[in-house]
C-alpha cells in the first residue's frame, strides 16, 4: 500500500523527471522500506520523502522546458498556436500538490502504523526486458520456492484458481531467499540469481543486518559518501564491467558512459550511498538495457574477496536458508490430480535440492500415475539448476543434455543434464504442459525453454520475463558492490537462449487463463489415445 502511494505521489513531478527518474525513485523507495521497517523508521522514511518532494517538486518545475508550440489556423481562419506540451502549473496548483502530499503523509504514516509487518516481499525486477545484440550464448538461471496440499484433493473451479491480482503477494519469504541462494550457489556453483532484495526479520532487521552483527560488524550510515569515493566506485564498476560482463563490445559502451557522466559532474549530486546506486544503474540502464546489471549499496562493510576463494554462505545465512524452506514447504504451493486424470504441480521455487529434494521427488511420486502432467510455474522466481534438471529428469527415459553455461572469466563450459532414469518412474512419455506468465523468472524459464527446445513440453499462458543470464557479485569498495552478468545459457538444440525475449509461450493466452487452456488441451489429447 505504501509503495502505491509513493507511485501516486511522484505523479506531482513533470512528466519529463517522472520518465528519466521514475523508476529509481520506486527501486529506492522499495530498498529503503525493506531495511527501514517498524514505525519510528518508516516515520522517517515519510518525512525524509515529504522533506524531499517540497524542495524537489517546485525546482523541478521551474527546470522544465517551455512549452513547444506550432502554428494553425482555426476553422474560421484566424491564426492561432498549438501547445504541443504543458507548461508548468501555477503556483496555486503547487499548493495543491503541496497539500496532497501531505494527505498522502497522513495516511501513509496511518497505514505503515497499523500494518507496517505485513509487508510484501515481491522480490523480482520488473525493469524492461533487455534488448541486445543476440550472441551465440545466453544465461542461465536462478532464486527461490511453495507448499502442496493433499494430491487427491477435490479440484476446486480452475478459473477461479487460475486468477491472480496485484493484492495477492507471493509466498513469504522469496526476498530472503534469492539472498540466501545466491550466496550459497557462489560457493556449490548451483548458481543463483542474483537479487537486492532483502526482506526485514521479525525482529524488525533486515537480513543483512541480523547477519552482520552476528559476526560482528558495524552498521554504517548512508549518507556520507565525497568526490572521491564517488569517483572511485565509478571506476571500480568500469573495470568489473570490462572484465566479466558478457557482452564485451556493451560492457566498453556503459564504462565509457559511466566515465563521461563522472567527467561532466553528472555525479555530483548524491551523497547517500543508495541514491548514488540507483543514478548508476540509470545511467548503466540507458545504455546496456539490462536490468540484472546493477551496483549495489551496503551499509555493513563487505567481506573482502579471497582470489581463487568462492565465498561461501555464512552458517547464519544458511540456517536462515533452510528455515526459510522449512516454514515455505519448499515453496511448494500445491500438488494434486484434477479431473481426467491429470497431475497438477503448482510451485513457486526451485530450490536447492539439497535442502528441498525429497520433498520434490514425493511430489513427484504422488504424481506418477497420472495420464498427464502440468507445471504451473506463472509465480516461479526460479532457482537451482539442480532442481530443474532433477525434475526434468522424471520426464525422459534416459541422461539428456538440458542446456550448457558459458562463463566469460574462467572461458569454460559446463553442461546441464538430466540424471538417471528415477526407478518405477512412469511419466517419460506422458504428455507435459507447463503454464507460463510475465513473472515467470531465471530457473523457472530455463526450465521452461529447455523443455520447449526440446519438444518436450507445451508452453501455455504468456512470454516469460526474459531474465536468463546469471549475475554474480563483484566487490567494488567495502560498502559498493557490482552485480555483473557473466554466464550464458547455451541450449544445445537453438544454440542460443531465451534473455531478452523470454520463452514464448506456444499457446498464447492471458495467464489467468492458462490453466483452463492447459487442462482443454491435456484432455482432448487424451481423448484422441
Amino acid at each position: 500500500m505504501s509503495e502505491k502511494i509513493y507511485a501516486w505521489l511522484l505523479r506531482l513531478y513533470p512528466s519529463h523527471f517522472r520518465k528519466v527518474y521514475g523508476q529509481e525513485a520506486l527501486q529506492l523507495f522499495r530498498d529503503r522500506s525493506r531495511d527501514e521497517t517498524g514505525f519510528l523508521p518508516r516515520l522517517r522514511l515519510w518525512c525524509d520523502l515529504l522533506a524531499d518532494m517540497v524542495v524537489s517538486i517546485p525546482r523541478e518545475y521551474r527546470r522544465a522546458e517551455p512549452a513547444i508550440s506550432v502554428a494553425r489556423v482555426h476553422s474560421d481562419g484566424l491564426p492561432g498556436f498549438q501547445l504541443l506540451e504543458s507548461q508548468a502549473p501555477r503556483p496555486g496548483v503547487l499548493f495543491s500538490a503541496l497539500v496532497l502530499t501531505l494527505a498522502g503523509f497522513a495516511a501513509g504514516s496511518f497505514l505503515i502504523s497499523y500494518g507496517g509487518s505485513h509487508t510484501n516481499p515481491h522480490f523480482w525486477e520488473s525493469k524492461g526486458r533487455a534488448q541486445r545484440p543476440d550472441p551465440t550464448a545466453r544465461a542461465s538461471s536462478s532464486s527461490s520456492g511453495a507448499p502442496p496440499s493433499a494430491p487427491n484433493s477435490s479440484p476446486q473451479n480452475s478459473t477461479a484458481k487460475a486468477q491472480r491480482t496485484a493484492a495477492q503477494p507471493p509466498a513469504p519469504g522469496h526476498d530472503q531467499l534469492a539472498k540466501l541462494q545466491n550466496d550459497a550457489g557462489a560457493a556449490t556453483g548451483n548458481d543463483a540469481q542474483t537479487q537486492t532484495a532483502q526482506p526485514a526479520s521479525k525482529s524488525g532487521q533486515s537480513a543483512a543486518q541480523v547477519s552482520a552483527q552476528a559476526k560482528g560488524m558495524t552498521v554504517v550510515a548512508a549518507g556520507t559518501l565525497d568526490a572521491t569515493e564517488r569517483q572511485r566506485v565509478v571506476q571500480g564498476a568500469v573495470a568489473q564491467l570490462d572484465r566479466y560482463y558478457n557482452y564485451p563490445d556493451i560492457a566498453r559502451k556503459v564504462g565509457n558512459a559511466l566515465l563521461a557522466h563522472e567527467v561532466h559532474g553528472d555525479n555530483d549530486g548524491p551523497a547517500d550511498g543508495r541514491a548514488f546506486a540507483a543514478l548508476l544503474n540509470a545511467q548503466m540502464m540507458d545504455v546496456s538495457h539490462d536490468g540484472q546489471l546493477r551496483v549495489v549499496y551496503s551499509k555493513t562493510k563487505l567481506a573482502p574477496e579471497v582470489p581463487g576463494l568462492a565465498a561461501g554462505p555464512s552458517p547464519e545465512l544458511l540456517a536462515q536458508y533452510r528455515k526459510t524452506l522449512e516454514e515455505n514447504n519448499c515453496f511448494f504451493e500445491k500438488v494434486q490430480i484434477l479431473p481426467h486424470n491429470i497431475g497438477y504441480f503448482k510451485l513457486n521455487s526451485l530450490a536447492d535440492p539439497a535442502v528441498c529434494g525429497k520433498k520434490a521427488a514425493d511430489a513427484m511420486a504422488s504424481l506418477n500415475h497420472t495420464d498427464a502432467l502440468i507445471f504451473d510455474l506463472r509465480d516461479n522466481t526460479g532457482g537451482y539448476p539442480a532442481m530443474v534438471a532433477m525434475l526434468a529428469g522424471y520426464l525422459f527415459d534416459k541422461p539428456t543434455q538440458l542446456s550448457s553455461i558459458y562463463n566469460r572469466a574462467e572461458n569454460s563450459m559446463r553442461d546441464n543434464w538430466t540424471p538417471q532414469p528415477v526407478p518405477g518412474n512412469t511419466l517419460a512419455n506422458k504428455p507435459v504442459y507447463i503454464l507460463t506468465s510475465g513473472a515467470t523468472f531465471s530457473g523457472a524459464e530455463q526450465f521452461s525453454y529447455d523443455l520447449k527446445m526440446l519438444k518436450r513440453a507445451t508452453i501455455v499462458g504468456e512470454p516469460t520475463s526474459g531474465r536468463g543470464h546469471i549475475p554474480r557479485a563483484r566487490r567494488i569498495d567495502d560498502h559498493f558492490e557490482i552485480r555483473v552478468p557473466d554466464e550464458q545459457t547455451i541450449n544445445p538444440v537453438s544454440k542460443t537462449g531465451w534473455d531478452g525475449p523470454g520463452v514464448q509461450p506456444d499457446v498464447r493466452v492471458p495467464a489467468a487463463q492458462a490453466l483452463d487452456t492447459a487442462l482443454k488441451l491435456a484432455a482432448a489429447r487424451l481423448r484422441k489415445r
